[in-house]
C-alpha cells in the first residue's frame, strides 16, 4: 500500500484511484471514494484501505454522498494474485452464496487458510467480507437505481431474510432500507426492466471494444453498432435480454436489461462488467505497456482500450473454434446459422443453444465441416460433464490443458478463449499477427492480452 501515493491522489480527487483505494475518516466513521466531493478531511483523520470490504470490517460506514457501491470495483487482476483474481471472479458469481471459503477455495485447488491469507494480504478482508460488502453494495444500488419492492432487493442481492436485509442496513447506514429509498428518486420502470449505471477507471475506448465485438457478433442473438450492445441471455432456466450504451462525457455505461425475475440480477451484472472489463486499471496497464517500444504508439493511439469479454464461456468457444482458419465474417454467418438451427426463439431473436443440445447435434444443415461439428459436439460434451469449466477457476495453463483434450481444439484457440474469458496474461502466440512478436511477449506479462489487443486494433 502506498499511501503517500493514495494521499496525492485523495487530494486531488483523481478519478483514476476511484475503486484502487478507500478512505475511513477517523472523525466520521465514514468511509468514501477517493473522488468523494465532500469537504477535505484532514490526514490526521484518515486511514486507506485496499477494499471496501476492508473499510468496513475496520468498522465504517458506506458514505451517502459518493456511494461506494458505485465505484468501479477493484481490479480483477489483483497484481501478483492469480489465485484472488479467479476467487472474485467465482464470488461475482455468487460462489458463497451456496457454498462456504472451503469449497470457494477447493474450486481453485488451494487451502481456505491460504486463501484468507491471500485475501487480507491484497484486499485487507476475508472472502466472507468481500462477498459480504459485495453483497451490500448491489443492495445499494438496487434501493437507488430501481423501485423494486424491498422484499426483492433483499432476494436479488442474496440476504437470506428481510430481517437481515434490515439489521444490516440499519447498523451500516444508521437508517433503513426505505429511509434510504425516501431520500433518492429512483427511475421508475416496467416489471422486468431494470437499468443501472456500471462504473469504469476513465479513460475507455467504446469504440474499438465495439468494432471487435460487432464483428464477432452472432446473428440473431447479437447486436452491436457504434451507440449500443444488445444481446439475447439465459439465466436460470428462463430468457432474457441486455442493453449496454456508453453515456456521453460520463465514466459510466449504462445497463438495461430485461427479465422476468430480479432474483439472479447481481450476476447479469456481474457478467456484463466482464464483458466490457471494467474492472480495469488502464493506468496501470499502459505504464507497463509503454515501456516497450514496438507498443508505445500504439497505447498512446488508442488510450483506455480493454478486453472484450463474453456473456457465455460456452457460447465464445464454439464461436473460437467455428472462427478457425475461416474469415471472421464466415465465422460469425455458421454461429448464426447454428444458433438458428438449434437455439430457442425469443421475441425478434434467439437464444445461443446450450451445451446439451449441441452434444447430440450432427450439424449436418448448417454446412459445418465433419472436423468442427466433432470438435464442437466433444465441447458440449465435455461442458456437461463438467471437465472443461467456463468460471476462471482454473489457471490458465489448467485451462490450456483441460480444453486442448478435445479434439480440435489447439493453444492458439485455448489461449484466445481464456483471453475472453477475462485472463488479462492470455496470450494467442499463433495467431497470424502475433507470431512474429511471440518471443518479445514475456517482457509484457502480466498484461499479455492488452499487448495482443493493441496489436490486433493497430493491424486494422
Amino acid at each position: 500500500m502506498d499511501t503517500r501515493a493514495f494521499q496525492r491522489a485523495r487530494l486531488a480527487r483523481d478519478a483514476r484511484f476511484d475503486g484502487r483505494f478507500f478512505i475511513g475518516v477517523t472523525s466520521t466513521g465514514i468511509y468514501c471514494r477517493p473522488i468523494c466531493p465532500a469537504p477535505t478531511a484532514k490526514e490526521k483523520n484518515v486511514r486507506y484501505f485496499l477494499s471496501a470490504a476492508a473499510a468496513a470490517e475496520a468498522g465504517f460506514r458506506p458514505c451517502l454522498r459518493c456511494r461506494p457501491e458505485a465505484s468501479p470495483g477493484t481490479p480483477a487482476w489483483l497484481g501478483a494474485s492469480a489465485s484472488v483474481s479467479r476467487a472474485l471472479k467465482l464470488i461475482g458469481e455468487s460462489a458463497l452464496d451456496d457454498a462456504g471459503v472451503d469449497d470457494l477455495a477447493a474450486r481453485l485447488g488451494i487451502g481456505s487458510r491460504h486463501l484468507r491469507r491471500l485475501f487480507l494480504r491484497y484486499l485487507g478482508a476475508t472472502p466472507i467480507a468481500v462477498a459480504q460488502t459485495r453483497r451490500v453494495h448491489f443492495a445499494k444500488k438496487l434501493i437507488d437505481e430501481t423501485r423494486l419492492p424491498m422484499t426483492q432487493v433483499a432476494m436479488s442481492a442474496g440476504f437470506g431474510s428481510i430481517r437481515r436485509f434490515n439489521a444490516t442496513f440499519q447498523k451500516l447506514y444508521g437508517r433503513t432500507p426505505l429511509e434510504l429509498r425516501k431520500s433518492n428518486t429512483p427511475n421508475a420502470h416496467e416489471p422486468g426492466h431494470y437499468t443501472f449505471r456500471l462504473g469504469y477507471r476513465p479513460p475507455y475506448d467504446w469504440a474499438s471494444l465495439a468494432a471487435f465485438l460487432s464483428a464477432r457478433a452472432i446473428p440473431g442473438v447479437e447486436m452491436v453498432t457504434a451507440e449500443e450492445y444488445r444481446r439475447t441471455i439465459f439465466v436460470d432456466g428462463r430468457p432474457g435480454a441486455i442493453a449496454v450504451r456508453p453515456v456521453p462525457h460520463k465514466n459510466y455505461l449504462e445497463l438495461q436489461i430485461r427479465y422476468p425475475n430480479p432474483a439472479p440480477l447481481f450476476r447479469i451484472v456481474e457478467r456484463v462488467r466482464k464483458i466490457f472489463d471494467l474492472g480495469a486499471d488502464p493506468s496501470d496497464v499502459t505504464a507497463h505497456l509503454k515501456r516497450d517500444a514496438r507498443l508505445k504508439p500504439m497505447v498512446r493511439a488508442y488510450p483506455g482500450l480493454r478486453i472484450p469479454g463474453c456473456w457465455d464461456g460456452f457460447e465464445m468457444s464454439v464461436r473460437a473454434i467455428l472462427g478457425q482458419q475461416v474469415s471472421v465474417k464466415g465465422a460469425s454467418t455458421l454461429a448464426g446459422r447454428v444458433a438458428a438451427a438449434y437455439g430457442s426463439p425469443f421475441e425478434d431473436a434467439v437464444v445461443f443453444p446450450a451445451p446439451a443440445i449441441l452434444a447430440e447435434a450432427d450439424f449436418a444443415t448448417v454446412g459445418l465441416t465433419r472436423q468442427r461439428a466433432q470438435s464442437i459436439r466433444g465441447l458440449a460434451t465435455a461442458a456437461v460433464a463438467g471437465e472443461v469449466p467456463f468460471d476462471a477457476c482454473l489457471a490458465p495453463d489448467e485451462f490450456e490443458r483441460a480444453i486442448t483434450r478435445i479434439s480440435g481444439i489447439g493453444p492458439w484457440t485455448a489461449q484466445y478463449i481464456a483471453m475472453r474469458l477475462g485472463e488479462p496474461d492470455a496470450f494467442p502466440a499463433g495467431d497470424l499477427y502475433l507470431r512474429d512478436v511471440a518471443r518479445e511477449s514475456e517482457a509484457w506479462r502480466p498484461w499479455r492480452a492488452y499487448a495482443a489487443m493493441y496489436l490486433w486494433r493497430n493491424s486494422q
